[in-house]
């Protein structure tokens, strides 16, 4: 039986959804030990900042809640503080020097190593685990957000250089994990009444290029495609999506598939970043916006009805104003249903951080509004395909704002709001769509089941 005197933990997730992932192996690893969620960051007994490296303004929110928790620790010395995440892999020993009230300081390989880690520190040591690590198999401890929706990672790490990133630097070089070990973790999950998987990875269509295995014909084995062939028929689970795509790895092959199997989602996050082909050659993308333009097209022709998203960047160094120009036209031309974008911030260790030809703050500003603009009234626009169309929702929960209505996601990933008489969370909805917004719909359920497209 485990320990129940340790007290209470609070963990603070900045970033990407890998991070997510980690923490919530990071919380079960807690409650393992004895650990019970806290009700508030600035009572718990533990606090752990998992933390995201991407862009300044995440790394300095970081400073900024530490700040706090230090002040808490000089005046409680039972305190434990916990930096994880991408933060703690770039700055390292720095970060000690920056806050010495931190126990531990840990890089994203570590994560699985938690409970070994926080031994150490109940020794008395401060700990910095950032060296590289291969992580460790461990799919029985992750404490999920959602009872119905579970990320699975199937890669770590990441072998792209692109020059604005520093991903590779913080979360080391690809490691996949075996198709067996991935179905495993899916059917332990479908035990448990999960009905939709995320498979997770940073590049993730690079997935299984580490492993062993050529078919006779010469073919690699175990890529993305050969996986979702791999655990499509789990039983239970009756969703399956994917991200992060790249470009360069994205083949008609997995195309194909994903129009082939019934619970692959017809949503794909596929990052473009600059509609500009010279810019993308700085970055060292890897790709052109013509190849770009191919595999929208080729998703569409299979799949009309599927929604794309993707990341765009502005102001990356040298950008001039009609470079930033084409990335318009290009959002204009595909019709994003989402679009997350950004203004490019300089990282430590990333080539294009010490180039001579930064873009000003205030272009990058007005850049990155006009794309948003555009971003907002092409999704308005895609919003209007679903009107009158039944759509499959699987119910969530409730909404916040109108505890009569459920609220849930289509297959196309938005986000939908419907009337709750007769049904529940967990759900799989007929909801015929009678309000579109930007990114959301409002309709009410059917008897008759979605139209899968």
């Amino acid at each position: 039986m485990a320990d129940t005197s340790r007290g209470t933990y609070w963990i603070t997730t900045f970033g990407c959804q890998m991070n997510k992932a980690d923490s919530e192996r990071m919380a079960g690893i807690l409650e393992s030990m004895g650990y019970r969620p806290g009700e508030a960051e600035d009572q718990a007994d533990l606090v752990l900042y998992n933390t995201c490296t991407i862009r300044d303004n995440a790394e300095q929110k970081v400073y900024s809640y530490l700040g706090r928790q230090a002040r808490r620790k000089q005046e409680n010395p039972a305190l434990t503080l916990v930096v994880a995440g991408c933060v703690a892999q770039q700055e390292g020993a720095a970060l000690l020097r920056r806050v010495p009230e931190l126990d531990l300081v840990m890089g994203p390989q570590h994560a699985n190593r938690l409970d070994t880690l926080l031994g150490q520190v109940d020794n008395g040591q401060q700990v910095l685990a950032t060296e590289d690590h291969h992580i460790l198999e461990d799919i029985t401890t992750a404490r999920r957000e959602s009872a119905l929706c579970a990320w699975v990672n199937v890669i770590y790490g990441c072998n792209e250089r692109c020059t604005y990133c520093v991903v590779p630097s913080v979360r080391g070089l690809e490691q996949s994990r075996l198709p067996e070990a991935i179905r495993l973790e899916m059917e332990g999950l479908a035990a448990q009444g999960y009905k939709e998987i995320t498979l997770l990875g940073q590049n993730i269509d690079a997935y299984g290029r580490d492993l062993p295995g050529i078919t006779p014909a010469g073919r690699r084995q175990n890529t993305l495609t050969d996986l979702l062939h791999h655990v499509h028929d789990v039983k239970g689970i009756e969703r399956i999506r994917f991200a992060t795509s790249h470009p360069r790895y994205f083949t008609e092959r997995l195309i194909k598939a994903c129009a082939e199997l019934p619970k692959v989602c017809e949503h794909f996050h596929v990052p473009f970043q600059s509609g500009d082909d010279a810019l993308l050659k700085a970055m060292a993308r890897g790709y052109t916006i013509a190849r770009y333009r191919r595999i929208i097209e080729q998703i569409r022709e299979l799949m009309p009805h599927a929604a794309i998203s993707a990341d765009a960047i502005v102001g990356f160094p040298g950008e001039s104003d009609a470079q930033f120009r084409r990335t318009l036209a290009l959002v204009e031309e595909i019709g994003f249903d989402l679009l997350n974008t950004a203004a490019y911030s300089p990282r430590p260790n990333t080539p294009a951080a010490n180039w001579p030809n930064q873009v000003e703050d205030h272009i990058k500003v007005e850049r990155l509004q006009e794309l948003n603009a555009l971003v907002e009234r092409k999704a308005k626009q895609r919003s209007q395909r679903y009107m009158g169309l039944t759509e499959e929702v699987l119910v969530e929960g409730i909404n916040p704002k109108d505890p009569s209505q459920l609220m849930g996601r289509t297959r196309t990933n938005r986000l939908t709001f419907f009337g709750a008489a007769g049904h529940g969370i967990g759900d799989l909805v007929p909801v015929r769509i009678d309000r579109v917004r930007a990114f959301s719909l409002s309709g009410c359920a059917q008897a008759q089941p979605a139209l899968v497209r």
